[in-house]
């Protein structure tokens, strides 16, 4: 019969094998991804918080650092070849904090609130439209792979709206001969934003820096290349120019799909 003090050094000798054998095991590839997608969530909140206190200008400016933390946690993603259903769900659940609900709150803060419960319910769109968007998105992911995304990425709506704020947001007078002044460049863009995300127009996604897809993405590659020159030289018009280009872009190729097809039905009614 063993004594209380062999079963206690038997009992830490167990514990200690456990715990070497633990650290033994390698750290899972999923980690590295969703750190920078926390990051992006903690930056959401950084921003809400700092909103709320009537720092306005660094929550905007948290919400553009989300945003960078949100493309790092994609392209780690792919180099470390550790995308997974968890990575893609919390990844979800983070841009609808920090590209939803972090600018609907600026938005309201920023002049909507002078409308109350048309500007609450407006601020509120980006956070609603983005959710559905993301929803889709992961049931889409599921199903098939594409080379667009179908609706405006949340994330863009956010840094949009972002650039309008930081642009504007000492040049209210310039809007001071509109019925609302501010709002009523506010209230379009945000109805435009937020159903662009629940539409089916497609987007283009970021190009993938792969040595074997260089050649095939060049255009791509080129195009966001140029998006990032004039993002860091121009700064918030910066903002503003690079991702009006990329909605009107998305635009245009939707009307052209549609005017095809539009053409293709008729030759065929023809015939």
């Amino acid at each position: 019969m063993m004594t209380p003090a062999a079963k206690r050094a038997r009992f830490r000798e167990r514990y200690n094998e456990r715990l070497r054998s633990r650290f033994k095991k390698p750290i899972p590839k999923v980690v590295v991804p969703s750190f920078f997608t926390l990051m992006n969530l903690f930056c959401g909140f950084l921003a809400i918080i700092q909103i709320s206190e009537g720092y306005l200008h660094y929550g905007a400016w948290l919400i553009v650092l989300a945003g960078l933390f949100d493309a790092l946690d994609g392209f780690m993603a792919r180099i470390t070849n550790s995308t997974s259903s968890f990575g893609i769900e919390l990844d979800s659940l983070s841009d609808v904090v920090s590209f939803g609900v972090a600018p609907g709150f600026l938005l309201y803060h920023f002049g909507l609130n002078e409308l109350q419960i048309p500007g609450l319910i407006l601020a509120a769109l980006p956070a609603v439209c983005g959710a559905v968007r993301l929803a889709r998105f992961n049931v889409d992911t599921k199903v098939e792979q594409s080379k667009y995304f179908k609706g405006l990425p949340i994330p863009v709506q956010a840094i949009m709206t972002v650039g309008f704020y930081l642009t504007f947001r000492n040049d209210s007078e310039l809007f001071s001969s509109f019925n609302y002044g501010m709002n009523s460049v506010l209230i379009p863009m945000v109805i435009l934003l937020s159903l662009l995300m629940v539409s089916t127009v497609p987007f283009d996604k970021v190009p993938r820096f792969e040595k074997g897809k260089l050649r095939q993405s060049r255009n791509e590659i080129i195009l966001f290349l140029f998006y990032v020159l004039v993002i860091i030289i121009l700064q918030e018009w910066g903002l503003i120019i690079a991702f009006s280009i990329f909605i009107i872009k998305g635009l245009a190729t939707f009307l052209h799909q549609y005017w095809v097809e539009l053409i293709s039905d008729d030759n065929s009614e023809i015939n």
